[in-house]
């Protein structure tokens, strides 16, 4: 893809320090409990096209939290949001990904240590930030709903 696409909704554009990221790819799925799997395969088979080495250390985090936050859009979203996206984008050095739902809770991304008790995504932040790493929530610009967007060092 050239260019910065717009998000799911053609209402946001992709995170901002994802622009600079020349590979891009976007999967879009039923918000149903197979996405997870195709999710998790997809990404597999564009990193692979992407040349990333499937056996680099932030790999299979990175596949962990992706299927980590497709479950969630499955779980809690499916009622509002008949769709769930996934949108990639890589560089020399980086790895980002987002996952879309339609659903308009915005969640507090907060490490398991500082949350109580270990969530789902108190695991996704540990291993973001484990390797060095960020994470940020983007509502949509009608608020009606959002991205969870991750990005990784290669």
């Amino acid at each position: 893809m050239t260019g910065v696409p717009p998000g799911p909704c053609g209402d946001h554009p992709v995170d901002t320090r994802s622009r600079a990221l020349p590979l891009r790819h976007v999967l879009t799925l039923p918000t149903m409990g197979s996405a997870v799997r195709i999710a998790r395969e997809t990404t597999e088979q564009v990193l692979a096209e992407w040349g990333i080495n499937g056996r680099h250390p932030s790999v299979g985090p990175a596949l962990l939290i992706l299927s980590e936050l497709v479950t969630n859009s499955v779980r809690h979203a499916a009622g509002l949001s008949p769709t769930v996206t996934v949108m990639y984008a890589a560089g020399a050095d980086t790895f980002a990904f987002a996952v879309h739902d339609r659903h308009p809770y915005r969640p507090v991304l907060l490490s398991a240590g500082t949350a109580a008790g270990a969530t789902g995504l108190g695991t996704v932040m540990e291993l973001t930030l484990g390797l060095g790493g960020s994470a940020v929530v983007r509502g949509d610009a009608d608020g009606k709903g959002k991205s969870i967007w991750i990005t990784l060092p290669l």
